[in-house]
């Protein structure tokens, strides 16, 4: 009897199930035919057969954000390979965790320009958090293990494994490769800091202590440490409010009265008048980017900051802390926590509840027979109450979304905060459904990202998945209109998509239930029970093609700049 042999392609499918992957999403050609010849063999892995490599990636990614899991992508080389590029930097901006495998041409034909040869490593060094050219089948186990570790640890982040056709056709015994999987790795020089430093967490904890008028900004960073809890807690002992990020909403269950939405570009007054007026900021998790900080010179001037998060690179980068902490925010907060002395800032707390009632989230009204944007999203949360997963795209829609639904559980929304890509919704809810099937999935997507990605919808029908898709279709790219009507004195320029196709029957072609929403009448009469179905549908909502994203204060400015504070341009 010989001994039994293991290949290169099967040993990576051997190492991905014992690391925990059930799912993976994928696209086959030449340079992982071997891999696919496995899968087709194997058996414990389930393989989503995407319909364009950046569907897989944002399908990865979406059950990465959905679960909590890693996602995991398969493409072939060269342009297979690079058309993964813009799902990686889309989990690269939002720290998501992903495994992203290429196949590459065979290692005699690195270098040589040989068919469908590209060099991805070096694409992709930019926008992943580590990356792998496998040159040998007995690196392999430890590279695949290596890459999980870095993936899911610390600051989460994509990571990419390059492996060329012959190392997948390699073979070595199956004795030889559970010593290789079962052998330890060492990291030189990553190691990241869970723990925050006690010097400094008693610092934070006297400006906290000394503090009238505190703000929380919560981020990511909560969801990615699991530490809703421990700040809900934070929160109600020190007597502060908590606004987040468009990446922190759900981290702050949005009907408690500490809760004040999202900051920012398109927050609410209420958030962005507390920066301005606030003595402490406690920064949880977050990248004081520019959408949130608009000018970081004139950005929470009176604030002493106490910054917290794992990422020692984002302490200092946009915004100097008073208080840096580097730490697992779960850690540091239950740390916080237990030393607080309780307080409740009525003051604060009751100037905070005058600007939410005296600046609510508006919008403009319309006659009877049309729709806005706006009327959708309160209609569908009050269909949805808080339970259920939301995707975006990205664009007005999404910024509407962020504004109008409540989020009260973590995890409840999916949107690419980063890299702002259009395209991402459709794949990463079709992602967040695999990865969460009793879950309800309803995606909100405008009709120009709809039209970057819809090949993806046949595996809504191929797998059954029950994804609702509500396009708002205003016949414009939104968000580009609205910043050329603001700043360019209305020269729409290439936004009209009146030629738009009709989606009904694009749904249709799928085989997916397609049904128009056009009037109040029919918002009221339809959307509840296509929302409360169980099968795939695709809403097409017809809505004022002129609707503008208020408040908002514009790019590179301060919340003294602020515009449309109820709803409106004050001077309409």
């Amino acid at each position: 009897m010989g001994t039994e042999m293991i290949n290169g392609a099967k040993i990576l499918l051997e190492c991905l199930y014992r690391l925990g992957i059930t799912d993976i999403f994928g696209y086959p050609g030449g340079a992982v035919i071997p891999i696919y010849d496995e899968i087709y063999k194997y058996g414990k892995i389930n393989h989503y057969f995407s319909r364009h490599e950046q569907g897989a990636a944002h399908e990865a990614d979406g059950y990465a954000r959905a679960s909590g899991k890693i996602g995991v992508c398969l493409a072939t080389s060269g342009p297979g390979a690079t058309n993964l590029v813009t799902g990686i930097m889309t989990a690269h901006m939002d720290s998501i965790p992903m495994l992203a495998i290429t196949g590459q041409v065979g290692s005699p034909l690195l270098g040589k320009d040989a068919f469908q040869e590209s060099d991805i490593v070096g694409i992709t060094v930019p926008i992943t958090k580590m990356n792998y050219l496998v040159q040998n089948i007995n690196e392999l186990p430890r590279i695949i293990k290596e890459a999980y570790y870095i993936a899911s640890t610390g600051r989460p982040g994509p990571v990419l494994i390059d492996i060329p056709k012959d190392i997948q056709l390699q073979e070595i015994s199956y004795d030889e490769f559970n010593k290789l999987y079962e052998k330890d790795f060492h990291l030189e020089g990553y190691d990241p800091t869970y723990k925050g430093h006690q010097g400094q967490i008693k610092k934070a904890l006297k400006l906290i202590n000394d503090s009238k008028k505190p703000l929380i900004i919560a981020g990511a960073g909560i969801l990615k440490s699991r530490a809703s809890e421990e700040l809900k807690e934070f929160a109600e002992k020190i007597g502060s409010p908590v606004t987040t990020t468009l990446l922190g909403l759900g981290t702050f269950p949005s009907s408690h009265e500490l809760s004040l939405g999202m900051l920012g570009m398109h927050g609410t007054v209420a958030a962005n008048y507390a920066t301005d007026e606030a003595d402490l900021i406690i920064a949880a998790g977050i990248r004081f980017d520019d959408r949130i900080t608009g000018n970081p010179d004139k950005f929470c001037k009176k604030a002493k900051i106490i910054h917290i998060d794992i990422d020692p690179a984002e302490i200092d980068k946009n915004k100097k802390a008073d208080v840096p902490i580097v730490g697992d925010l779960k850690n540091v907060l239950a740390g916080l926590n237990n030393n607080l002395k309780e307080n409740s800032h009525k003051e604060w707390i009751e100037k905070i509840k005058e600007w939410k009632k005296e600046y609510p989230l508006g919008y403009r009204k319309v006659e009877e027979d049309k729709l806005v944007a706006q009327e959708v999203l309160e209609e569908l949360n009050n269909i949805l109450k808080g339970e259920a997963i939301v995707v975006t795209d990205v664009g007005q829609h999404q910024m509407w979304t962020a504004q109008f639904i409540d989020y009260e559980n973590p995890d409840s929304i999916i949107t690419s905060g980063g890299a702002g890509t259009m395209g991402f919704g459709l794949p990463a809810a079709i992602g967040a459904q695999v990865a969460m099937p009793e879950k309800k999935v309803v995606l909100v997507v405008g009709d120009g990202g709809f039209q970057m990605t819809f090949q993806e919808l046949m595996l809504i029908t191929q797998y059954r998945l029950p994804v609702k898709v509500v396009i708002i279709n205003n016949s414009f790219l939104g968000m580009v209109r609205q910043w050329q009507e603001l700043f360019h004195d209305r020269r729409y320029s290439f936004v009209d998509l009146t030629y738009n196709p009709d989606f009904t029957k694009i749904a249709e072609a799928y085989g997916i239930k397609g049904v128009k929403i056009k009037t109040k009448e029919d918002l009221k009469t339809k959307l509840k029970e296509l929302i409360k179905s169980d099968e795939g549908v695709i809403i097409d909502c017809i809505v004022e093609k002129e609707e503008n994203v208020y408040p908002m204060i514009p790019a590179g400015t301060s919340v003294s700049q602020m515009v449309g504070k109820k709803g409106v341009l004050e001077n309409e």
